[in-house]
C-alpha cells in the first residue's frame, strides 16, 4: 500500500513538472512576442505582454517548488506526517511557495492595473493583503507548533538525519 501511495505521489510529482514546464514554454513565447521589434505593438502593449509572461513564469516556478516538496517529503523520505517536525516542515515548504507567487503577482497586477485601470488598484492590494495574512498566520502556526516539537524530540533528531543522507 505505501507503494502505491508513493507512485501517486509521484505522478502527481511529474504532473506538476509537465504543467511547469508548458508554461514556461507559453510565458517563452510571449515573451517573445513582446520583445519582437517587427510586431506592431505600442510600448504599453509590450509591457502588457512582459508582465504577463512573469505572472505565468510565477506561477510555474510554484509549481515546480511544489513538484519538488511533494517528492521530496513523501517520496525520497516516505514521511509520515504524524509527526509535528515533518508537518511544519511540509507547510513551511509550501507557504513560501505561495506567499512568495502571491507576492510577485501582487507586483504584477499592480503595475499592469496602473497603466490600465488605476481604480482597480484596491483588488491588487487585496491580494496583497492575503500574502501578508498567509505570512502572519504562518509565523504564528510555526510559534505555536513549537511546543509540541518539544515534546517529540526525538522526532527533530530523525529529521535533521534524514535531512543530511538527501544532501
Amino acid at each position: 500500500m505505501r507503494k502505491l501511495f508513493a507512485i501517486g505521489h509521484a505522478i502527481i510529482c511529474l504532473l506538476f513538472v509537465i504543467g511547469a514546464l508548458v508554461l514556461i514554454g507559453l510565458s517563452s513565447l510571449q515573451l517573445w512576442s513582446a520583445v519582437q521589434p517587427f510586431e506592431a505593438m505600442t510600448l504599453t502593449e509590450r509591457l502588457h505582454e512582459v508582465l504577463e509572461a512573469i505572472a505565468q513564469l510565477t506561477v510555474a516556478l510554484a509549481s515546480l517548488e511544489l513538484g519538488q516538496t511533494i517528492l521530496e517529503e513523501e517520496v525520497q523520505r516516505e514521511a509520515h506526517m504524524s509527526a509535528p517536525t515533518r508537518v511544519r516542515r511540509f507547510l513551511s515548504r509550501f507557504m513560501i511557495v505561495l506567499v512568495v507567487a502571491l507576492t510577485i503577482e501582487t507586483l504584477v497586477i499592480v503595475f499592469r492595473l496602473s497603466h490600465e485601470s488605476p481604480e482597480n488598484l484596491p483588488y491588487a492590494a487585496t491580494v496583497g493583503l492575503t500574502a501578508a495574512a498567509l505570512l502572519a498566520a504562518w509565523g504564528l502556526f510555526i510559534h505555536l507548533n513549537r511546543s509540541a516539537e518539544e515534546l517529540e524530540p526525538e522526532a527533530m533528531k530523525t529529521a535533521k538525519e534524514e535531512d543530511k543522507k538527501l544532501d
